[in-house]
């Protein structure tokens, strides 16, 4: 299906993979995994044409469907439902080319109304098309993909120019896997979605029936959706099989192997080294001494497994504050006259490990941002315990970092907030750069302006500054959103000795397992304690779809209008669906009857006596062999005349 074949791949002056193979076969679904700037998304690219390899071959099967989500989503004026629906081109072509051709049929009809022979054929041929494409379901489909990525039913007619940023990623991931395809190409697809569109999408891409090739930092996500891991490092890249802890299982297992060859060869050659130093110059050892040398010279050396990774941070020692950290007391919050959430009555103390679950717009973000004071409570009390100190982190807190600074430059800066009261954050410009060092800023990455970076270098840095400042109560939503794998993991074994309190919103489930105690739902504009883990939290979510899905309704009874123009319809694609067969049929029979004469001819050559004498052997044997072939040809033309008359009875 995909074969690469010795590629070579380039960006810039950075070789990203250096003769690589890899063979993908249909409905294998592939996992991409590899440190940032490995080259995974460039891989993508380099398949769906916007790269090209600067050696070796790439070979796609002719006719290959491939689907992408599309990094960019334009204001446009189409509602969301249209937008989705805009991933089936094939499906849309045919759309304008029936109202075209229906608005041809109406100028054009003969006098009395009568339609033209040609006029019927054209619509006919169209409406099969569209019925061969899925038309008649596409809106139902397409409203389906919306609602489990999130959008309520009442947004589906919202034009696109109204969603935010995150929003309008969805709606491309939504015109990706309505588009017809055979291979669907995903980059990172959770990240704008939550916990609910993450179980959603698991599900979808369980059940699609192509190849499925996903770059993504979610290792419970990984594992529940492929299976097979394509891991890029050092400029090659390895096919595994099995989901991403099958992959960890055999990686490890692979690491410890070469961990052990690399210390048996290092043996073997501080032995031949020995052996050399000893008795080079002693002239009954010297042939020895230079043949144990060639061997040293032709040996093939092991390197050494590297598993180190390049983050090594901790969360500082949080600042002494009360036990009571935190209350709200019938609190509810809102935008003005929309409350979002009531009656919320929490209380945070230290030591608490809470994770916030609920849908996307339940309020999640709104009740952080309320414990955050960021946002003012439109009724009820919050209440701050002494010495409070929090750290938050929101996605937005990336973009009020200063595009101009650069990493040491924003915690130079945090040092002179010790004249404002905060122990602890002033530091000698090498304690900060080895402090930055553990977030992978290393040599002139730190005084590079924040304006160049990606959105990973950008979170990784604003959680750099949240820990130096030493928080003893943690306000996380989404934290993992751009970070990879390795940071994830230097992430969570953080947090998992983090020693003061943290509320935590995440869609990342092994961040959730890993470091929280108790969870709350956030669900019909309340906040309530969630009995159960995450699994149970998924069996709920099940629960709630059925229960919300609308019953079927009975469709209401065409007018009398509409009733012929669909009987029409139906009568033009029952048409269009006769017409081929009807043709050929024809074509079958006349084939029949030239068959049937041919062989009566040769039966009646065969019944002359004459045939059989010894003059007229080679005659006799031509005969045979071409009443054999006549019949043969003859079965195989009566089982299609079968055939086809079974296809038209049916129709």
């Amino acid at each position: 299906m995909i074969t690469l074949r010795k590629v070579v791949l380039q960006r810039g002056d950075k070789r990203l993979l250096d003769g690589v193979d890899l063979s993908i076969v249909p409905r294998q679904k592939i996992g991409i995994t590899g440190a940032n700037g490995t080259g995974k998304s460039s891989l993508l690219a380099l398949l769906r044409g916007e790269l090209h390899a600067e050696g070796g071959d790439v070979e796609l099967q002719p006719g290959l469907r491939m689907a992408h989500v599309a990094q960019e989503t334009p204001a446009s004026d189409a509602t969301a439902l249209d937008y989705a629906l805009d991933g089936d081109r094939e499906l849309r072509r045919i759309e304008r080319e029936l109202e075209q051709a229906h608005r041809d049929d109406g100028a054009g009809q003969r006098p009395g109304g009568a339609e033209r022979p040609e006029d019927a054929e054209r619509l006919a041929h169209l409406h099969a098309q569209y019925q061969q494409l899925g038309g008649y379901t596409a809106r139902p489909r397409a409203a389906q993909i919306l609602n489990g990525l999130g959008f309520p039913e009442a947004d589906f007619e919202h034009p696109v120019a109204q969603f935010s940023g995150g929003w309008r990623m969805r709606l491309n991931l939504a015109q990706a896997l309505l588009a017809p395809s055979d291979v669907l190409l995903l980059d990172e697809p959770t990240n704008h979605l939550d916990l609910d569109a993450v179980y959603w999408l698991e599900e979808w891409l369980r059940r699609y029936p192509g190849t499925v090739l996903l770059i993504s930092h979610d290792r419970e996500f990984l594992d529940a959706t492929v299976d097979a891991i394509c891991h890029l490092d050092g400029r090659g890249l390895k096919l595994y099989q099995g989901n991403y802890s099958d992959f960890e299982r055999q990686r490890a297992a692979q690491l410890a192997s070469q961990q052990a060859t690399y210390a048996k060869q290092q043996r073997q050659i501080a032995h031949l080294k020995s052996f050399v130093e000893r008795f080079r110059a002693k002239a009954t050892k010297a042939r020895q001494a230079q043949s144990r040398l060639k061997m040293l010279d032709r040996m093939e050396v092991v390197a050494a497994a590297q598993v180190a990774t390049p983050f090594t941070f901790g969360f500082r020692e949080p600042l002494p504050a009360s036990n009571l950290l935190l209350t709200l007391e019938h609190a509810c919050a809102g935008y003005g006259a929309n409350v979002v959430l009531a009656d919320v009555n929490l209380v945070l103390t230290a030591g608490a490990r809470v994770g916030l679950l609920g849908a996307n717009g339940a309020g999640k973000s709104t009740l952080v941002k309320l414990l955050a004071g960021e946002l003012a409570a439109l009724h009820g009390r919050r209440a701050q315990g002494k010495g409070l100190a929090i750290g938050y982190f929101a996605q937005h807190q990336l973009e009020q970092l200063r595009a101009d600074e650069s990493p040491l430059q924003h915690l130079i800066r945090l040092g002179r907030l010790v004249a404002a009261g905060l122990p602890g954050a002033a530091a000698r410009e090498q304690d900060l750069r080895d402090f930055l060092g553990g977030f992978d800023f290393r040599g002139d990455t730190v005084y590079a302006p924040v304006g160049r970076f990606s959105g990973g270098e950008r979170a990784r840095l604003t959680l750099a500054l949240l820990i130096w400042q030493r928080p003893n109560l943690l306000l996380l939503d989404e934290p993992t959103n751009h970070l990879d794998l390795d940071m994830r993991e230097a992430l969570t074994l953080a947090l998992q000795e983090y020693e003061g309190a943290m509320l935590l919103v995440s869609h990342d489930r092994h961040l959730l397992r890993a470091t929280t105690d108790t969870l709350l739902l956030v669900a019909g504009g309340a906040l309530q304690p969630f009995d159960g883990d995450l699994d149970d939290y998924k069996e709920w979510l099940a629960q709630r779809r059925r229960e919300q899905a609308p019953a079927e309704e009975k469709p209401a009874a065409p007018s009398r209008r509409e009733q012929r123009r669909l009987e029409a319809e139906a009568r033009h694609r029952m048409a269009a669906q006769r017409r081929p067969l009807e043709r050929e049929l024809a074509a079958v029979e006349q084939a029949l009857a030239q068959l049937s004469a041919e062989r009566r001819r040769l039966e009646s050559l065969l019944a002359d006596p004459h045939l059989y004498l010894t003059e007229n052997r080679d005659r006799l044997k031509t005969c045979l062999m071409d009443q054999a072939h006549v019949n043969g040809r003859l079965h195989e033309v009566e089982e299609r005349w079968l055939r086809l008359q079974s296809d038209l009875e049916a129709l």
